[in-house]
């Protein structure tokens, strides 16, 4: 009997058995760097001459991997491989497919430091950031091996005289799954296995800076029990096939967490119908944020200090949840800047390797590029506080960066930075606030610090986001207690963790028998 849920317990890293175990995982996965990642199409691996270099931000010169890149044609047959396979898999019970799951979660704890380690030197997380990043790939694994079962289960339907009524839940057919670098096992094993658990085949393209990761991801569901052609895996860029995927006529839904850009071009193909399309595909799309946690003058002012400053520089900043905007009503305004400037200060930036490194490198020298532009704007809206620069040594590091007095419509407010870049506003008062906060194209995550009742059940009513947090940070979402998804175009609001999310896998068939 499967028990109830509950969220995976975070590795104790002041455990000297857990810190030695975790210093030889990272050697072990160095030893293993420039590994060749092949693609996985028809049950069979495929590596090509062309290939995805992934190195390690923190030092950029070594290669974690060469991972293949697959071309259009590799791309057609993944999806036809999976389209064949849906015919069987789709047929599988609800508690034969959950139990695939929950064998991989059990992988996942035992490969636990080498995931982590994976992630360290691949994604540039620090220790905790890995292990919570694997400890939520757990947890989705687990999370939607219970809700397969619940939604295969008999459905309610109101009792009618003389009918005997049904109502169950069929998977859809061929789903594409394209997530992001930034939580490179999480979210890629929360989308797939989502589509997987549902009854779906899937043909997962991972993101280009950590196929390695998710080659690991597929590793483990196929030694767990998941069918070879049940889950194709397919490393290329975007250019080359991400249109191709999403446009082919045999694709029946795409699942997408990435840029406002991409998800609304996704978005858009998708709804072109194909020649020998017979359905209209389904899109999740996860398109990022741009956060702010508002601070009243009733608040607990070191609390919201410490939330704005973990929100913001945790992961570099690197996350479609992180804090890029804080909002803080005049009264209390510069004592909270002052405290933020000298917790930003006093984070440690270097290679993650090194545990006493809290904050690492951004993921590509690209994205460094244009978070440094992105700076010297702020420069120009407003003060530089501290940061601001990149450091000077080999990977992709820059400064934890606050910027003060910035006025609502700049730049640096409206636009995703996706890095190390805090923006400080003013608020004459909570209404202010409020509309500030409101006042951008997306709506993803929101935090309200204060001790006034009313203001926050006025930011419950009024404070547009999905994820909105009281007197805690705006990011960490926990599967199954913090259901995941934005409004606005932060996309599809598909709440991922939470007990919709299989449903947008699924579709319902009604049978009626008179009796």
């Amino acid at each position: 009997m499967v028990t109830e849920f509950r969220n995976d317990p975070l590795s104790d890293f002041s455990s000297d058995r857990n810190r030695e175990a975790q210093v030889r995982a990272i050697a072990a996965v160095e030893a293993r760097f420039g590994a060749r990642v092949p693609a996985w199409v028809g049950g069979r691996e495929v590596m090509t001459d062309r290939t995805i270099t992934s190195l390690n931000p923190s030092e950029p010169d070594q290669v974690v991997g060469y991972a293949a890149s697959a071309t259009p044609e590799m791309a057609d047959q993944a999806i036809r491989a999976a389209y064949d396979a849906f015919r069987e898999y789709s047929r599988w019970t609800p508690e034969a497919r959950a139990s695939v799951l929950l064998r991989a979660a059990n992988l996942m704890r035992r490969r636990r430091f080498e995931l982590n380690a994976v992630e360290v030197l691949e994604a540039g997380k620090s220790w905790i950031e890995a292990d919570a990043d694997v400890a939520e790939a757990i947890d989705f694994c687990e999370f939607y091996a219970r809700e397969a079962e619940r939604y295969g289960g008999p459905q309610p339907v109101a009792p009618l005289p003389g009918e005997r009524n049904e109502l169950t839940y069929l998977p859809l057919g061929v789903v594409v799954v394209i997530p992001p670098w930034n939580f490179p096992l999480a979210i890629t094993a929360g989308m797939t296995t989502g589509a997987l658990a549902a009854g779906n085949t899937v043909v997962l393209k991972p993101a280009s800076a950590t196929p390695v990761i998710a080659w690991y991801l597929l590793d483990i569901l196929r030694e767990a029990g998941l069918p070879d052609n049940a889950l194709q895996f397919l490393p290329g860029s975007g250019g080359a096939i991400g249109d191709f995927l999403v446009g082919h006529p045999l694709t029946r839904m795409v699942a997408f967490t990435g840029s406002k850009e991409v998800g609304l071009r996704i978005s858009e193909l998708a709804a072109k119908v194909a020649p020998g399309q017979k359905w209209i595909k389904r899109v999740i799309a996860e398109m990022g944020g741009k956060d702010a946690i508002i601070v009243d003058e009733d608040a607990d002012l070191e609390a919201a200090a410490a939330g704005i400053v973990t929100s913001a520089f945790g992961f570099q900043g690197q996350k479609c949840s992180a804090c890029s905007r804080a909002i803080l009503v005049d009264a209390i305004y510069d004592r909270v800047v002052e405290d933020v400037v000298t917790r930003a200060k006093a984070i440690r930036v270097g290679p993650v390797k090194d545990p006493a490194h809290t904050m690492g490198p951004v993921i590509t020298e690209s994205a460094m590029n244009g978070i440094l532009k992105y700076i010297e704007v702020g420069k120009g809206e407003g003060t530089l506080l501290c940061g601001g620069r990149r450091i000077e040594r080999p990977g992709y590091f820059i400064e934890p960066t606050v910027i003060g007095d910035v006025k609502p419509g700049a730049r640096i407010e409206q636009e995703e930075i996706f890095g190390p870049v805090l923006a400080c506003l003013r608020a004459r008062d909570f209404e202010e606030a409020i509309a500030v906060a409101n006042d951008t194209d997306y709506g993803l995550t929101g935090a309200v610090y204060s001790r006034n009742r009313a203001h926050l059940e006025q930011a419950r009513r009024e404070f547009f986001v999905g994820n909105l947090y009281f007197n805690r940070k705006c990011t960490g979402a926990l599967v199954g207690v913090h259901p995941f998804g934005g409004f606005n175009l932060s996309g599809t609001d598909s709440k991922a963790g939470g007990r919709d999310y299989l449903l947008l896998f699924l579709q319902a068939k009604s049978v009626t028998e008179a009796i």
